[in-house]
């Protein structure tokens, strides 16, 4: 199909069978052809300005207008050609700084030069990819603000980890890069069924989805209060009695109405019709009667096919649920658009003690909630709410600096580390707590006034 992508269109044809980190050249028609490696001429860069403070943009430095410049693209001419007569036609160039002069010939040359480079896909370039470009579908969540999450959520291969996130599938998919395809991810959903677009982009192989299981958010507190069935799958999908009942009703129901027909053909061959008619009236009839029986066949395969995959996704739920069950989770990572303290409360049930979580949110005061849920509840330790902070730098000789343009925020991130929660000494704590929250001379009016 055709890819488009910077105003650039071309077909990825004959980019396969190279290896990740070649280099394309976008010929006429979008074929992919690689480029030989040749040595850049060196442009006349020595004649330099001291500084720019003379050159006056009023676009009229460039003698070659757009015409010119399409004109030279339909000859076929190649884009480091255009960039050298963009050069050599330019009146201000030779007045600019050598710094000024590489940033010019490196904007023309984007512009100019169909150079694709086919990289192999990964955490890094996905996040950044997806926060430049739709940062609303995974919930503005910042590429460093992920590395944390992977860090702090202990990330690695042999793990079982809880993954909440309504992220397109990103953080779902770096955790999946994260553990190599050892251990077990456990994606909790909401809706009808999980969504793993930016998961799909990762390249995975199929081994790295064999312990890939999911479960529906609606159905937590049913696991959690025992109400959640637990019945053996059995070994063949149950429904095939009903099927053949069904497709035995549906025969019977053709007999009557074959019998039917045929008994109204015959008062029509009392009623002295023509034989002709008759003749294409049973044609009719049985072109129907094929046409019946095909439909019949379909249906009954689309209802088998139908019937196997709701099998198969129960018998995976119920696997997922013998997961959950165990209670022995090794973190969580919870990255989505809801309120984070009930998904917070209600899955750390699943999770083992002295293992870590880690909750983000584009905003703080939805984890400030969670935070004091959190601390009120017990059974959490090192609890911290942060906030991460980048600035991009510019590293070239002679200009390093940090850029002018940064993010305004990544999100905020709440993590901690799960403990023991004695349920019976948690509520005496907080009753106690209670009390010595109140002051004490309060403590002896009431009773005063109790006397």
């Amino acid at each position: 199909r055709k890819i488009i992508f910077e105003k650039q269109w071309f077909y990825l044809d004959n980019a396969i069978g190279h290896i990740y980190g070649t280099t394309f050249e976008v010929t006429s028609g979008g074929n992919l052809q690689p480029k030989q490696e040749v040595e850049e001429t060196t442009t006349e860069t020595k004649e330099a300005g001291t500084d720019n403070r003379n050159i006056v943009d009023d676009g009229k430095s460039q003698k070659l207008t757009h015409d010119d410049i399409k004109a030279l693209k339909d000859k076929g001419i190649k884009g480091q050609e255009i960039v050298q007569q963009l050069i050599e036609n330019s009146t201000t160039f030779r007045d600019k700084t050598e710094f000024a002069q590489d940033k010019y010939i490196k904007k023309k040359k984007k512009k100019y030069e169909a150079v694709i480079t086919i990289v192999k896909p990964s955490t890094r370039i996905l996040s950044t990819m997806y926060y430049a470009r739709e940062p609303g579908k995974i919930n503005h969540l910042r590429y460093d603000t992920l590395a944390q999450m992977l860090t702090l959520g202990n990330i690695r291969a042999g793990n079982k980890v809880i993954v909440m996130e309504t992220c397109a599938g990103l953080v779902l998919g770096a955790v999946m890069e994260r553990m190599g395809g050892y251990g077990s991810i456990i994606q909790m959903y909401p809706g009808g069924g999980p969504v793993r677009a930016a998961t799909s982009c990762f390249g995975f192989p199929k081994h790295f989805f064999e312990n890939l299981h999911e479960f529906p958010l609606s159905k937590v507190d049913s696991l959690l209060s025992g109400i959640f069935s637990t019945e053996a799958v059995p070994s063949e999908p149950e429904d095939n009695v009903l099927v053949e009942e069904e497709s035995n009703g549906l025969t019977d129901e053709k007999q009557i109405s074959l019998q039917e027909t045929e008994e109204e053909s015959t008062t029509e061959a009392a009623m002295d019709i023509n034989q002709t008619e008759d003749q294409e009236t049973m044609d009719m009839s049985a072109e129907d009667v094929e046409f019946k029986e095909n439909k019949e066949k379909e249906n009954k395969e689309n209802v088998r096919e139908k019937q196997r995959k709701q099998w198969e996704r129960r018998k995976k739920l119920i696997e997922t649920a013998a997961l959950l069950r165990e209670k022995n989770a090794d973190g969580i990572i919870v990255a989505s658009k809801f309120h984070p303290t009930p998904l917070l409360l209600s899955l750390l049930e699943f999770v083992a003690p002295s293992r870590p979580f880690v909750v983000y949110c584009q905003y703080k005061e939805p984890l400030l909630e969670c935070y004091t849920k959190l601390r009120e509840r017990g059974g959490v330790i090192n609890l911290k709410l942060s906030e991460t902070w980048l600035r991009n730098y510019q590293v070239l000789p002679d200009r390093s600096h940090p850029k002018l343009t940064m993010s305004g925020g990544g999100g905020y991130l709440l993590s901690g580390i799960t403990v023991v929660l004695d349920k019976d000494k948690s509520d005496s704590s907080n009753l106690e707590a209670l009390k010595m929250e109140e002051p004490s001379s309060k403590r002896c009016k009431v009773q005063d006034l109790h006397c």
